[in-house]
């Protein structure tokens, strides 16, 4: 009976670098970082949810050559500061039975519709519904604060000049003055079993919720809260 050599060397040029690659570091690290990829992924899918617009995301594996020790329970978090969408980072804690904490770059891409300035805005101009228009992108490619929704903008004043084709961020506009220095005010001075109106004016200028000092016309200087319509609370 003849006898058919099997071809091993052949056999092994074609599968040896299959044998490599599974038992390779990387492919190992990989495998061990599994886990905490799921959990990065999960938090960031619960993340997403709340955010208007078209949302994805990508995960950047740690360096192969980091080693973590087993871990059971994992806490992700977001650290403070970090950008809730663009390009960002999660923390993950181990809580047991190791102690370690790494941090995982993630990209998140949101697109959705913002505000564009569409003519150039002074300092001091009140926004009105025709000084913006809506476009469509990704968030994570714009400024951070930027304003999604026409409620965020009209009414409020440009606190400094915004060009034309600008996204508008909330930190350009500020709410009205409720109160203004010189304007004469109602007072409405309340305390335990008693309500009083009266006039004044307003020596500063306040937003809403902020502190105002009122000259009375007996020239008593009180404090008080702005409210809208130059209504100023006096609390006893």
């Amino acid at each position: 009976m003849k006898t058919i050599a099997f071809p091993w060397r052949a056999f092994f040029r074609a599968f040896a670098p299959c044998l490599v690659i599974a038992c390779s570091p990387a492919a190992s690290a990989q495998q061990a970082n599994a886990p905490l990829l799921r959990v990065v992924e999960d938090y960031l899918r619960a993340q997403i949810q709340g955010i208007p617009g078209k949302t994805s995301y990508r995960v950047t594996p740690p360096d192969p050559r980091t080693r973590l020790a087993r871990c059971d329970a994992y806490e992700p978090f977001q650290p403070p500061g970090a950008p809730a969408w663009g390009k960002t980072t999660v923390g993950v804690r181990c809580l047991g039975p190791a102690s370690w904490t790494i941090y995982v770059q993630v990209r998140i891409n949101v697109q959705a519709q913002y505000l564009v300035a569409a003519r150039p805005l002074a300092a001091g101009q009140i926004i009105g519904p025709g000084d913006f228009v809506v476009r469509d992108g990704d968030l994570g490619a714009l400024p951070a604060a930027i304003l999604m929704d026409a409620g965020q903008a009209i009414g409020r004043t440009v606190r400094i000049g915004i060009a034309a084709g600008q996204p508008l961020r909330g930190d350009q506009l500020v709410m009205p003055w409720a109160v203004q220095q010189g304007q004469t005010v109602k007072t409405l001075s309340r305390g335990e079993g008693f309500s009083v109106s009266g006039e004044g004016r307003a020596l500063n200028n306040a937003q809403e919720g902020q502190v105002v000092q009122v000259r009375t016309p007996s020239g008593q200087t009180v404090s008080g809260i702005a409210r809208p319509g130059g209504v100023v609370e006096i609390t006893y």
